[in-house]
């Protein structure tokens, strides 16, 4: 079997373990059986842009479905989400995937989903996105990475989603928290690193009051985030990045 990792742009400097991993077109998804949803994604925003001819964007698709390469008995469906009061929460924004329609469709399957708090979705979570948006459209970087990982804490009550639901395999855990580890490569080679913990629910902070250390959050997710960078330490102290991200 060929290996991903040598494959997929986006593992290039690493991703954490997983149940599955699914290789898309445009993106990576690392997916966890046991909470039916990805532990992790993976992607490059808006790689090759400079290859698109007249690029102006897409139209967002809005055609979620679920993902049939995961088997049916651990993978989420559209019926847990019904009435269920929460958003199917993007992990790869589908705004950082709009070059052509196949690549913005990708963003849609429900394995790119987590159950995220409406107002957090709407409002946090979209700060962030836009904010990396921002930072990749600078002149000075050249590719920006960004690994999402939903998260559950251990001693937590956990809500589910879809218990109710007769089709098998359908209920759906809803994470307590979101991270986004945001990975920044300029056009002379040297790697930026951000790390974000956000509590799946309302929030009006800050974006830098949610910076945390990287090395902090990977014992929470348990992996290594970008394992494969050597020749040096980019886990750094939060408040030497909190500038960037000031709102």
């Amino acid at each position: 079997m060929d290996d991903p990792f040598q494959m997929q742009r986006e593992l290039r400097y690493g991703a954490p373990v997983c149940d599955q991993i699914l290789t898309g077109r445009h993106f990576t998804i690392g997916y966890s059986w046991y909470f039916r949803q990805a532990k992790w994604t993976l992607e490059i925003v808006n790689r090759d842009r400079d290859l698109v001819n007249d690029f102006a964007g897409i139209q967002r698709l809005n055609n979620f479905r679920a993902d049939t390469r995961i088997p049916k008995r651990f993978r989420a469906g559209l019926k847990a989400y019904v009435g269920s009061g929460f958003d199917r929460g993007h992990l790869v924004a589908s705004a950082n995937q709009d070059l052509q329609n196949i690549q913005n469709s990708e963003t849609f399957l429900l394995s790119n989903m987590s159950p995220q708090h409406p107002q957090f979705n709407r409002g946090i979570w979209r700060k962030l996105e836009l904010a990396i948006r921002d930072l990749d459209a600078q002149t000075s970087i050249f590719e920006t990475y960004v690994l999402t990982c939903p998260v559950f804490y251990f001693g937590e009550e956990v809500e589910r989603i879809g218990e109710n639901q007769e089709d098998f395999g359908i209920s759906v855990p809803v994470p307590h928290a979101f991270m986004k580890s945001v990975l920044a490569e300029d056009k002379r080679g040297k790697l930026k690193l951000w790390t974000f913990e956000i509590p799946n629910a309302p929030q009006t902070a800050s974006l830098e009051s949610f910076l945390v250390k990287t090395y902090d959050a990977e014992q929470i997710v348990g992996g290594r985030f970008w394992d494969r960078i050597a020749g040096g330490d980019l886990h750094r102290d939060k408040s030497r990045t909190r500038k960037m991200w000031t709102s």
